[in-house]
């Protein structure tokens, strides 16, 4: 496999380094996957990017964390799933929502629930979701808008997941803590 070693803020490409240097003062380090990312300037700065427009939608902070990380799950993305459930419960989601976009398991708030089975089923069928799915996402409040915001969060995580297989970049400390290994493909 070639090697995808994560830059830090004195080896990034020099086009690299404010983005790095954004991810130190918001987060207090620079994450691996941003590391390895910064490779590319181009892709580093995309990525953050649609990241700051996925925060310009009109889901709150929490549903936007539970998008990425269902969009990861559904990805299988090895290195997202733990950076987003930490992020997901700073943005207060509880853990029995974490941990059911994790596992799979039944979430009981009926609006999160449609967030989440929404959002996996854009990926799993890239973007050919019916008027059912829909329908039903709407029936849970959500708008029309919001069926074209959720594509932000599958653009945004669709790099860094992507990047992780590719580059199977190594797990910060600070996200050890929810550790998580994707099921087997089928």
């Amino acid at each position: 496999m070639t090697k995808f070693a994560p830059h830090s803020l004195t080896t990034a490409p020099e086009a690299s380094r404010p983005g790095l240097a954004a991810a130190q003062k918001k987060l207090g380090f620079v994450p691996n996957m941003l590391g390895v990312l910064a490779e590319s300037p181009a892709t580093l700065e995309a990525y953050q990017t649609i990241q700051a427009n996925l925060a310009k939608t009109s889901f709150t902070p929490a549903e936007q964390q539970i998008l990425a990380l269902t969009v990861s799950v559904a990805n299988g993305c090895t290195y997202c799933v733990p950076a987003y459930s930490l992020m997901a419960a700073k943005a207060g989601v509880a853990d029995d929502v974490i941990d059911a976009v994790r596992s799979g398991g039944r979430i009981a708030d009926k609006r999160l629930r449609a967030l989440r089975e929404f959002a996996f089923q854009v990926v799993e069928r890239r973007g050919r979701v019916g008027d059912a799915e829909i329908g039903a996402f709407l029936a849970a409040g959500f708008t029309k808008a919001q069926v074209l915001e959720v594509l932000i969060a599958a653009a945004f995580k669709l790099i860094s997941n992507y990047a992780n297989h590719i580059a199977d970049v190594p797990l910060d400390n600070a996200f050890q803590p929810y550790f998580w290994k994707a099921k087997e493909a089928a």
